[in-house]
């Protein structure tokens, strides 16, 4: 089976966006969902000020370090697995190998495929990708905090990606705004590249869970909770589609993301780009 690492947004856990990993799981994928320690559901739950928590574990440099190891560790031991006397002895396919992940999870997950990082001292390139990874799926992505140097952070990614956000995708913590979500897209040369924009969808359309109403005014999100589950509907078929095209060669698959299907598929819901090579 092809296997697909998760990596889940800030706050998070390896319980969340159960909606996705039940859905490749049933489409013959072994998906790997990680929990990073320092950017997880602690951050928040024992914390007196749980806003101020998160910001404080989003700027932490360590964490940003940190979490693509995470997915490289994972990545070792789910290949591991497939080799020792585990359930999952010969099960696993290390040569279909794919990387996805929200919000932050969307930094780890680029990280992870290679885009490159300017250190705070004398401008040192820093980069964690894993070159056993053979496709990328990356929700809500943040901008870079330094915008002055673009291609060259993207220009190490050189396998295929789906970039997925919405028209209200603007960031809850940090400073990215919703069209800032496809500085990836724009930038990323090396293979082939899709984005999709959800008309009215924001942050949250992606968690697959329930919305807390306090909440979500107190961040700021405008999007349309009746929509999730249509969304949600819409972000699994559209990534098992592209988890068959790349990680599986399966031709149908990929005709159906590049040319008419998925566009069809998604109607007046979402606007699709592509950049095929």
């Amino acid at each position: 089976c092809p296997v697909i690492i998760f990596s889940h947004g800030l706050g998070g856990s390896r319980e969340t966006y159960e909606y996705l990993g039940r859905h490749w799981a049933s489409h013959g994928y072994v998906s790997l969902h990680v929990q990073h320690e320092g950017s997880d559901t602690d951050v928040w739950k024992k914390a007196n000020r749980p806003e101020e928590s998160l910001r404080r574990a989003a700027a932490d440099v360590s964490n940003a370090v940190n979490r693509p190891k995470d997915v490289s560790f994972a990545i070792d031991q789910i290949i591991k697995a497939g080799r020792d006397q585990t359930a999952l002895r010969g099960r696993i396919d290390a040569e279909r190998l794919g990387v996805s992940g929200h919000s932050f999870g969307a930094y780890t997950a680029l990280a992870v495929a290679g885009q490159s990082f300017s250190g705070p001292l004398g401008g040192k390139q820093w980069s964690f990708v894993d070159h056993r990874v053979r496709a990328a799926v990356v929700m809500s992505a943040p901008a870079p905090r330094r915008r002055d140097a673009l291609d060259a952070a993207f220009s190490s990614i050189n396998i295929p990606c789906l970039h997925m956000t919405g028209t209200l995708d603007d960031s809850p913590i940090g400073e990215t705004k919703a069209a800032e979500r496809r500085i990836p897209f724009d930038h990323i040369l090396g293979a082939d590249q899709y984005l999709v924009t959800f008309t009215g969808g924001d942050h949250m359309i992606f968690s697959g869970r329930p919305r807390n109403a306090a909440l979500a005014r107190t961040r700021g999100w405008q999007g349309d909770a009746s929509k999730d589950a249509q969304f949600q509907t819409e972000i699994r078929t559209i990534a098992t589609a592209f988890w068959d095209a790349y990680l599986r060669d399966i031709p149908q698959a990929k005709s159906w993301l590049a040319q008419d299907g998925c566009e069809a598929f998604l109607g007046a819901d979402a606007k699709l780009e592509r950049k095929l090579k």
